[in-house]
């Protein structure tokens, strides 16, 4: 009973020193149920013929009537696998990206230069997709850096419209997305590598591994349970394939292939005041990044690799 007692005090002096923290845990929390949980009540729009006027509770229920028409619609379809393609490009190029620009880096042995190297990696990520946008229509104009180069190294006859052309559309935004990211995304596999034993380092170095070995042999298997996690957590955002940027390059000579999942929802949701049909398509999207996520971590569990669950 003593014993019971004196535990209960000791926590609860714990959570005293602690206030600050669990203060701001609940703060947290009601944040995320007042944003992030209590909005999923809206879901119901999904199976009703919704009226703003009606509101949730007396607009009239129409079941899968929505998500027939969605995958009815040959435009739902396309943006489909417009939205599964550039994810899945994303995911891998700028997932790989990160990983070797990490171990890139690491190998920089001039503190200086390495701080230099990282600072001007992060600067990007901490852009709007309006600056970064900009920056490319600069840059893929037909006066622009680009094609002034392809014309000097006589790659090209005249100035190209990389805009008109839906073929570069995907390039283009893996592009953007490794340029503003690759920092950014890589500073979680340089926390992982500096956690590595240093003696592991030590003992390839005295076996007469070089350079490449070391990295092969200590350094890719010691982030590996990293690499494992963020790629599960990943693959849950691969229909995540952006907004900003296809909105913001898109035009009607790329509109087949630069329209995403969020940019039909923004359409028909707002645009067209069928908030049923956007709230649809969103749950689709939800759905299916969870079966996703399942998937992978079966996967990864079969394989005796890390796990989210």
């Amino acid at each position: 009973m003593a014993s019971k007692k004196k535990k209960r005090n000791i926590t609860w002096k714990e959570m005293k020193k602690q206030k600050v923290l669990l203060i701001w845990s609940f703060v947290i929390v009601i944040y995320g149920v007042i944003f992030c949980y209590l909005p999923l009540a809206g879901w119901v729009m999904a199976f009703q013929n919704y009226k703003p006027k009606d509101g949730l509770f007396h607009s009239a229920f129409i079941g899968l009537a929505k998500f027939k028409q969605l995958f009815s619609d040959t435009t739902f379809l396309r943006v489909i696998r417009n939205t599964l393609g550039m994810g899945v490009i994303n995911l891998v190029v700028t997932f790989i990206m990160a990983i070797v620009f990490a171990i890139l880096l690491n190998e920089v042995k001039s503190n200086g230069g390495k701080k230099v190297v990282q600072t001007i990696s992060y600067l990007p990520h901490f852009l709007s997709w309006i600056i970064v946008t900009g920056i490319l229509h600069d840059a893929l104009s037909s006066t622009g850096i680009i094609n002034e180069l392809l014309l000097k190294f006589h790659l090209l006859d005249q100035p190209l419209n990389f805009f008109a052309h839906p073929k570069f559309f995907w390039p283009i935004v893996a592009f953007a997305n490794v340029w503003k990211e690759t920092g950014w995304n890589a500073i979680i596999y340089l926390s992982a590598i500096t956690a590595i034993d240093p003696s592991l380092y030590e003992a390839a170095n005295i076996d007469g591994a070089g350079r490449w070995a070391r990295i092969r042999y200590v350094t890719l298997p010691g982030i590996k349970p990293t690499i494992m996690i963020l790629l599960l957590m990943n693959v849950g955002n691969v229909l995540n394939a952006g907004f900003e940027i296809q909105y913001l390059l898109g035009n009607g000579l790329v509109k087949s292939v630069s329209e995403t999942i969020d940019i039909y929802v923004l359409k028909w949701g707002i645009s067209q005041n069928d908030f049923a049909i956007g709230t649809a398509a969103g749950i689709f999207k939800s759905f299916v990044s969870i079966v996703l996520i399942i998937i992978a971590n079966q996967i990864a569990k079969k394989n005796g690799e890390e796990r989210l669950f």
